[in-house]
């Protein structure tokens, strides 16, 4: 098959012919249709995840169909049009039992710990605990940009955040993942004041469903600026980039008993942030993570995206080619992008 590989970190990957995988007892080869560039590709190439061993082929975020099938699983065939979160559980362990698969303890992700899904085919193991089956309502693309950036947002505003009806909602940088979760919270109903340094995203942001917007480059006091649009700070704040600045002011703008949701990941010179816990402690602030989704609470954000409440699609900004990713995945921490980058042809 044909696949991009990296064979060194901080280098220029390269497309190559690899032997095709073939599926375990429990698992299936899925033949990719759509996969997301996403930033923590990014991380990957750059060397910051552990898990990582050379030569690899990253893409965590993907739709397709099942073109082999282990003997031992159940529940899938071959034909079967599905996706996959980017957490993949082992089913088995006590975490996964309480239904919290997305941090289960035994956890592998494609593009990972094992090989992604920048190919022609990819192999997922424990099938009947990860795949999520697909109908024809739904594009490729659409699910695959549902993978990582939309779900884990959409987890972050339902389940962690519990955003309503009415609430006022901060969503600190206006990328793949923030503007997934200003649709989200849209949806939900709420108030979302969008932040970042760029006015074209701003743009978007507001297309996408939020109501204000800040440009951090232009505003000397961004948290003064949340807390007076909300008249006393927001009830719930994502921070969608992942940098001390952004952590430090989401956690700031906060009212009292309000959530501060975390999805940017923080990695290099920003893993370590500071954060203003005196404020955490006066005003009994909750600080969240949201780590992926589960694959058994895929149908709620799957039924509002077939009502229309929520268009992930429009999100999409950019469709290329596996070769154009050779040269787009070592830029993907510029941030010059407009929604997301879908890889559709291989």
């Amino acid at each position: 098959m044909k696949a991009l590989v990296i064979e060194s970190f901080q280098q220029t990957p390269s497309i190559q012919h690899v032997p095709d995988p073939d599926p375990v007892e429990n698992g299936v080869v899925i033949e990719v249709k759509a996969t997301g560039l996403c930033r923590s590709d990014w991380h990957g190439w750059m060397g910051h995840d552990s898990d990582i061993r050379l030569p690899h082929v990253p893409g965590h975020e993907f739709a397709g169909v099942i073109r082999a099938v282990g003997k031992g699983v159940k529940n899938h065939e071959i034909g079967d049009r599905v996706t996959v979160p980017f957490v993949c559980a082992c089913g088995v362990c006590p975490t996964c039992h309480s239904g919290n698969q997305q941090i289960c303890d035994d956890q592998f992700q494609p593009g990972f710990t094992h090989w992604g899904s920048f190919a022609e085919f990819v192999a997922i193991d424990r099938a009947d605990s990860n795949l999520v089956r697909l109908s024809e309502q739904i594009s490729f693309e659409t699910a695959a940009s549902l993978g990582c950036r939309f779900a884990t947002s959409f987890r972050a505003i339902a389940a962690q955040g519990k955003v309503s009806g009415g609430q006022w909602v901060a969503v600190h940088g206006c990328g793949g993942v923030g503007l997934s979760a200003i649709m989200i919270a849209a949806a939900m109903g709420a108030v979302i004041i969008a932040v970042d340094i760029s006015e074209e995203k701003l743009a978007f942001a507001k297309a996408a469903g939020a109501h204000f917007g800040i440009n951090g480059k232009q505003t000397a006091d961004v948290v003064g600026e949340i807390m007076e649009t909300s008249k006393g700070g927001v009830h719930v704040s994502i921070d969608a980039l992942g940098s001390k600045t952004t952590c430090w002011n989401s956690i700031s703008c906060l009212r009292k008993r309000g959530k501060h949701v975390q999805i940017g990941l923080m990695a290099g010179d920003q893993s370590n942030p500071e954060i203003p816990m005196h404020l955490v402690i006066a005003k009994e602030l909750e600080i969240l993570g949201s780590h992926g989704m589960q694959a058994h609470a895929y149908p709620e954000m799957i039924r509002m995206i077939y009502e229309g409440k929520l268009a992930p699609q429009r999100l999409i900004g950019r469709k290329i080619s596996l070769a154009e990713a050779v040269y787009e995945l070592p830029t993907m921490d510029d941030f010059r992008e407009r929604g997301m980058v879908m890889i559709d042809r291989f």
